[in-house]
């Protein structure tokens, strides 16, 4: 039997699992000539399917209703009639919420278990530590002894960041909701300093305190009211990379924020927005840097593994409430 998991209803608000159809077919799948048949082992859920499940307009088209929901997937191939892929190979790419699923092998990367777990490819290894390395250096361009801000640091992209900051020789605080995670982003991510967002009396004001000198780079993965905090705290020639806005991604209304641009012009500041495909032509050196330090146990990861096909959604859902420490993965 075949499983696969499709968008139902465009969600109002936060996502929930009425949103989601599962369907169980016969499986009856035969590969033709330059086709391979791929069985899903990992599957990663991201903050910006969100963004795909609305109909609004946006840097890739939306999911269809009805159809099956796509994100990064390791999967291994049972069957292939493609020269460029055996048996037994494991690969990455965007995928179908499917169990199994027949692929013309566009698109595939192949990935090697004895090199790092299956799992990076989807984290550190994957668009996660690409869209770390490449916002902060193509927009961030960091000078050591520069501090560095980052939103959403217990986070799959946040962590890295904050590695990689320190790794170039920046001072580096991070946000994050739970004293767990700010324990964990000092002591097994190696961050100067912390600041717990929902126990926080005056975000402003501590962030000044643990940026005495100022911010020069802000790495942005939520957007709203943390955000605006850090405007306050920005020095001259800061450079502001907009990753993702995770706090307002279920806003049913447009949300009200502080004007941006006199802290722009005030302190001749960039802001920049991205996704990580705009520095396609870099991927192979940044892999390069990732696995480097990987390897050298430089970089290190967190990940948050649920269990089971079914558990997709569910995990999905757990990220708009904080559920995850480092990237949500959901092993099949």
């Amino acid at each position: 039997m075949e499983k696969t998991i499709l968008l139902k209803n465009r969600p109002q608000g936060k996502p929930s699992i009425s949103d989601f159809e599962f369907v169980t077919e016969d499986s009856n799948l035969n590969i033709k000539d330059g086709e391979l048949l791929l069985e899903t082992t990992y599957v990663s859920v991201d903050p910006y399917l969100r963004g795909r499940m609305s109909d609004a307009k946006s840097y890739v088209p939306p999911f269809e209703l009805n159809k099956p929901i796509q994100s990064g997937v390791v999967a291994k191939v049972i069957a292939s009639k493609n020269k460029n892929f055996a048996e037994g190979d494991f690969v990455s790419g965007m995928l179908s919420w499917k169990t199994k699923q027949i692929s013309n092998g566009e698109n595939l990367l192949k990935v090697d278990g004895s090199k790092a777990p299956l799992s990076t490819y989807l984290g550190v290894l994957g668009m996660t530590g690409l869209t770390a390395y490449l916002g902060l250096n193509e927009i961030g361009k960091p000078k050591a002894g520069e501090t560095l801000v980052v939103s959403g640091a217990a986070g799959a992209v946040g962590s890295v960041v904050g590695q990689i900051g320190k790794i170039l020789g920046l001072k580096v605080i991070g946000i994050a909701g739970t004293d767990e995670k700010i324990e964990m982003l000092k002591t097994k991510f190696g961050f100067d300093a912390g600041i717990n967002y929902n126990t926080s009396k005056d975000i402003q004001a501590d962030i000044k305190k643990a940026a005495p000198n100022g911010v020069d780079i802000y790495f942005d993965n939520v957007g709203g009211p943390i955000s605006d905090a850090v405007l306050f705290n920005i020095n001259r020639f800061a450079r502001t990379i907009i990753c993702g806005a995770i706090s307002v991604y279920n806003n049913t209304e447009t949300p009200r924020s502080v004007s941006v641009q006199p802290f722009l012009v005030k302190n001749s500041a960039l802001m920049q927005g991205f996704i990580v495909s705009n520095y396609a032509e870099k991927f192979p050196e940044a892999m390069k840097h990732l696995s480097g330090w990987l390897s050298e146990e430089k970089l290190t990861y967190t990940e948050t593994i649920g269990e089971g096909f079914d558990n997709i959604p569910n995990a999905f859902i757990d990220l708009f409430e904080g559920k995850n420490k480092g990237k949500m993965i959901v092993k099949i």
